[in-house]
């Protein structure tokens, strides 16, 4: 048999189009030969092929090789076709069955010694290669990983010598079993750590509660950090197919483990990060820190610190959940649904309104600070938090520490679960005709929310923020109306800087 077809992956975005590698061995002088849009490291798969397949004592062809990767129009890259190529030499030329290969597919990059790597994008790929009901057949060090798909068949090698054994009978690979479901939340920071700062534990729980957007604003020393980073351990497990997801996102820029896999991300890049490293891009687009916070927490501590360009590039996936990169060649959507937590301090030297430190700046630098946010994103920010030096006695004294992250996740648990039983959804994302339908208002909270409205200025995105988080302070009270009280704690959370 001169010719041969093997099945694999490409990787776009979070997705893994098929791709089927065909190997063509014909009369005439000795050449290897790989078409189909290859880039350079696809390209540079012809000296590790024919290093790996000489090391496993197999023939490489003296022949003409020509492997196509179709379709031609999608663009290839990454070491990933280096085991489907080598296998479809091996069958082309007839020292493999081709039998054999029919219900697999193959993803993984060769050693010269014949040892099967790693490569990105391993999750994707194995829930295409479920739905297309095959089995894939990768490197052992990512087989765990891919595991976790359900209903996936995934088969791990650690060299092509052993791999071919398999294929021909002799010596027959495990199916990777399926990792189990941890539910260890010991590894988030806990809630108890915190200090006093009531108001601040009491909207982190309603953040977490609903998943609402929250900004932390005090003096330096206040414990806003601290805070946003127990944000985390409040938050149910994610469900498989969110794990999953952000399992991929993150094998872009890092391998994930299977023990983090079950993990919500946390993400806090530093205030020089620039908008491609916020939102992603490059030459072929990768994602960003607002899809690798994807099902978490985006953490923006110095909040106006951040370039403003940066900033306003997250007002789009703040609404819709996803972040489109356009290029000339090609599109690339990424999910980025996830809560947004900022911290700032009040001014530039971090101690207006403080009672224990004098504040040096002026109005005018005041007013150029705070004004490095724009309305447009502050309104998207559902919890504005004001935060107090504690005193010394208090962060020294001996007391009982808070409630744990373990007494009010069960709360919050609870309140999730209310929701999603009503409506699918957390009240953040609950769209503006499921307001109407969810929402019951009392004529007094009505009033007072149609008043504040007027006397706030509220833009209608604000307005209907300010709803869904009196609903979350009704769901947190198991209570089927929205009351005035409920209102009432929704609008002091608008607004909470004092102006110079």
């Amino acid at each position: 048999m001169e010719l041969s077809v093997v099945y694999s992956r490409a990787a776009v975005g979070i997705e893994a189009p098929l791709v089927q590698v065909e190997t063509h061995l014909g009369n005439g002088l000795p050449a290897f030969q790989i078409v189909g849009l290859p880039e350079t490291a696809v390209r540079e798969s012809r000296d590790r092929v024919r290093c790996a397949l000489q090391q496993a004592h197999f023939e490489f062809p003296d022949r003409r090789i020509t492997v196509n990767l179709a379709p031609a129009d999608l663009p290839k890259e990454g070491g990933r076709f280096d085991l489907p190529i080598a296998l479809g030499i091996l069958v082309a030329s007839g020292q493999l069955p081709a039998a054999s290969l029919t219900h697999h597919e193959f993803i993984g990059e060769l050693a010269l010694t014949g040892a099967v790597r790693p490569v990105p994008g391993i999750i994707p790929a194995a829930q295409a290669c479920t739905i297309a009901g095959r089995a894939l057949v990768t490197a052992a060090a990512s087989a765990a990983l891919a595991g976790a798909v359900p209903e996936s068949r995934i088969i791990a090698t650690d060299d092509l010598l052993t791999l071919c054994a398999h294929l021909n009978g002799r010596h027959p690979l495990p199916v990777q079993e399926s990792p189990p479901h941890p539910q260890d939340t010991t590894a988030y920071p806990d809630l108890a750590d915190v200090a006093g700062q009531a108001l601040a534990r009491r909207a982190l729980e309603i953040a977490a509660s609903g998943g609402h957007n929250l900004l932390l604003v005090g003096p330096p020393g206040t414990g806003k950090t601290l805070l946003a980073s127990r944000l985390p351990g409040l938050l149910p497990p994610p469900d498989t197919e969110e794990a999953l997801t952000c399992a991929a996102l993150h094998s872009f820029h890092d391998s994930t483990s299977v023990e983090h896999l079950w993990r919500r991300p946390f993400r806090n890049p530093h205030h020089s990060a620039s908008a491609v490293a916020l939102i992603g891009g490059g030459a072929r687009p990768r994602p960003g820190e607002a899809s690798l916070a994807h099902g978490g927490v985006l953490f923006l501590d110095e909040l106006p610190e951040f370039s403003r360009q940066a900033l306003e590039m997250l007002r789009e996936p703040l609404e819709s959940g996803a972040i489109t990169l356009s290029r000339a060649a090609h599109k690339v959507s990424y999910p980025a649904r996830f809560q947004l937590v900022g911290a700032m301090n009040p001014c530039p030297c971090g101690f207006f309104g403080d009672t224990e430190h004098r504040c040096r700046c002026s109005s005018e630098q005041i007013q150029r600070y705070r004004q490095r946010l724009s309305g447009p994103l502050l309104d998207r920010i559902d919890l504005h938090v004001s935060m107090h030096r504690l005193k010394a006695r208090l962060l020294l004294a001996t007391q009982p520490p808070g409630e744990a992250s373990a007494i009010v996740r069960e709360r919050v648990l609870a309140v999730r679960q209310r929701q999603l039983a009503r409506q699918g959804c957390t009240n953040a994302t609950l769209s503006e005709r499921g307001l109407t339908t969810v929402c019951r208002l009392q004529p007094e909270a009505r009033q007072q929310l149609e008043q504040a409205a007027d006397a706030l200025q509220l833009s209608g995105r604000g307005l209907h923020r300010s709803l869904r988080v009196a609903q979350t302070l009704a769901d947190m009270e198991n209570s089927s109306c929205i009351d005035l009280h409920h209102i009432s704690e929704a609008l002091a959370f608008r607004e909470t800087m004092p102006l110079p």
